[in-house]
């Protein structure tokens, strides 16, 4: 019996496919989620003299990066 591994995938020596694949979704969500939470900044400044801390624009990346994982998770994962 095989042990377990993190990713699954056979003997086809398709691991380094599976992480190369996951590291590229991780890096496009990374992209996108810093649009984000800059269009999101700039919303939240437009009319006001709040700022937006350098702590909510971290925060808002890793909350898009979320949201962003999910939607991947259940399109990769089938629905």
């Amino acid at each position: 019996m095989k042990l377990l591994t993190l990713l699954e995938v056979g003997n086809l020596g398709l691991a380094g496919l599976v992480i190369f694949i996951i590291f590229v979704i991780l890096i496009v969500l990374f992209m996108v989620s810093i649009f984000v939470a800059a269009f999101v900044q700039i919303i939240y400044e437009w009319n006001n003299e709040k700022k937006f801390s350098r702590g909510q624009f971290w925060k808002t990346v890793l909350i898009s990066m979320l949201v962003g994982g999910l939607i991947s998770g259940f399109v990769c994962g089938g629905m």
